[in-house]
């Protein structure tokens, strides 16, 4: 291998965020349905046979009832029940004897089939539940100009609202922030309050250990403002983190927006995702430079969750320009990212993404990881280092896990174009899975991040020209070092103490699969 650094220009120096129950080890996101073809007790199997000591925490994705709404469980009618088809949540409590649990709170809205949406359109304003939900005149009550309602930041094309009629005839204009079938919480009413805490309570009860507040960036709408991550945002998510932290739970906050935005995030909640990642590695690679990269590296929240790949797909927003405000790459960068998983992909991604299928969001690019790479397994790898050595706890998603390749046949089925990264495997398909090159080869990275010690430790970056990076982490006696050069796509990985140092050359460390 070419020698490839001379460690001069930068040296950062940051301390591993603290936090009290996540393990600052590899942590897997899935639905349960999804990755098993069967319910929680598959899944558990799963944790403690082939997955046994590869993931400290699981993030499962909606498992409430129903896991099959408009939103693939993101709407759920019953938020404070397991769906039966998936177990109970004694099945829940027994899955976390194995692994630390991530749940969903989803904070801003609730299926318009629910008990209490029902509820209030048969009694209205007689109803339990008639302050629960937020109508347009909650936050206009003086009535509302175009250019007030312009000014709503919206992820999704058209406006936040949908008529309804009530069982007497009369209509209301609800907000929907997403689909006309998840009807906003009005978070500042009483209701509203009780119904997210009572469901945390609920997470306690269940051994539930940490939260990722899901939308929660458009649940306060505050008139004459964009609705989306204002002051009074900051306010109800320091609250009702306070409160969840106050039942033992931590809180991610997952909010896709301007990285500055998310620098500001970080410095008040427990955590946050680190979604320039994804975007910048790929350009790193398609590109031969690690300029972006290294400058995202100097200012990242160090408190974050890094991910490569999520159920929502790529995002690119978090590396863009936001109005006037620059983003970490250009307008023109932006759109040539894009084109490259297009082209990477065989344009399977640009049938999956933007006014295709059905999307609901205006800033993912829909496309396995793998598929965005091209299938190449060295690229792949180099990807996954880069995560796992960036600052904060990694993150894998199942379908990352397994080097899924875009799912074209459920996508043609459903013409929805998030499930082209939402594969359906079962057990056996796992196994077959998991004896993939690529995969072993990944299996063993996961081992080497979770058992090496010198990512206890500190972050160090150094490098000296944009083809080039260098990530160190030490602590104590305990180093280890990863060398990329993206130019010609290689990496040498080393490991040990000051004395001794192993290393090996695009290839994983020999960590028994």
């Amino acid at each position: 291998m070419t020698p490839l650094f001379v460690r001069t220009k930068i040296s950062l120096h940051v301390q591993v965020f603290q936090i009290q129950n996540m393990k600052n080890q590899v942590q897997l996101v899935t639905y349960v349905d999804r990755l098993t073809g069967g319910d929680l007790k598959d899944l558990k199997a799963l944790m403690d046979g082939p997955f046994k000591g590869l993931f400290a925490g699981v993030h499962l994705l909606p498992f409430f009832h129903p896991i099959d709404g408009t939103d693939a469980g993101f709407d759920p009618i019953d938020h404070n029940s397991v769906d039966p088809r998936l177990g109970t949540w004694g099945d829940i409590k027994s899955l976390s004897q194995s692994v630390d649990i991530m749940a969903d709170l989803i904070v801003n809205h609730v299926s318009s089939e629910s008990a209490q949406f029902k509820d209030y359109l048969k009694k209205g304003d007689q109803s339990a539940y008639a302050g629960m939900f937020l109508t347009l005149d909650k936050v206009f009550p003086d009535g509302v100009t175009e250019q007030e309602l312009l000014q709503v930041y919206r992820p999704r094309p058209g406006l936040p609202f949908t008529i309804k009629a009530l069982e007497d005839g009369s209509k209301r204009i609800f907000w929907t922030t997403f689909t006309a079938q998840q009807m906003d919480i009005n978070i500042k009413g009483p209701q509203g309050e009780a119904y997210l805490k009572n469901i945390l309570r609920s997470f306690r009860t269940q051994g539930i250990k940490m939260i990722r507040m899901d939308a929660v960036g458009y649940a306060v709408k505050t008139p004459g403002t964009s609705c989306f991550m204002t002051a009074e945002s900051y306010k109800f998510i320091a609250e009702l983190s306070n409160f969840a932290r106050s039942l033992g739970i931590e809180v991610l906050v997952e909010v896709h927006s301007h990285y500055k935005r998310q620098i500001e995030i970080a410095e008040r909640v427990d955590l946050v995702y680190d979604f320039a990642l994804p975007p910048l590695i790929l350009q790193a690679i398609y590109e031969g430079t690690s300029k972006n990269l290294k400058k995202w590296f100097e200012i990242s929240p160090r408190n974050a969750i890094t991910v490569l790949d999520t159920h929502d797909g790529i995002g690119v927003m978090d590396v863009g320009r936001v109005g006037q405000d620059p983003g970490l790459i250009t307008d023109q960068e932006v759109m040539a990212l894009v084109d490259k998983i297009h082209k990477k992909s065989g344009g399977q991604s640009k049938l999956a993404t933007g006014a295709a299928a059905s999307n609901l969001d205006l800033y993912q690019v829909n496309c396995t990881y793998y598929d965005a790479l091209g299938r190449n397994d060295q690229h792949y790898l180099m990807a996954r280092l880069i995560q796992f050595f960036a600052p904060g706890i990694p993150q894998v998603y199942y379908a990352g896990l397994l080097a899924a390749e875009n799912d074209m046949a459920l996508l043609e089925h459903t013409q929805i174009g998030r499930n082209i990264n939402r594969p359906h495997y079962n057990l056996e398909k796992v196994a077959e899975a998991l004896k993939k090159p690529i995969v072993q080869d990944l299996i063993r990275l996961i081992r080497f991040r979770n058992q090496n010690p010198a990512f206890q430790g500190n972050f160090t970056m150094k490098c000296d020209n944009d083809r080039t990076l260098t990530m160190r982490w030490d602590n104590n006696t305990h180093r280890t070092q990863l060398d990329l050069d993206f130019q010609i796509s290689q990496y040498l990985l080393s490991w040990g103490n000051r004395e001794s140092m192993e290393k090996v050359e695009n290839k994983m460390p020999d960590i028994q699969v």
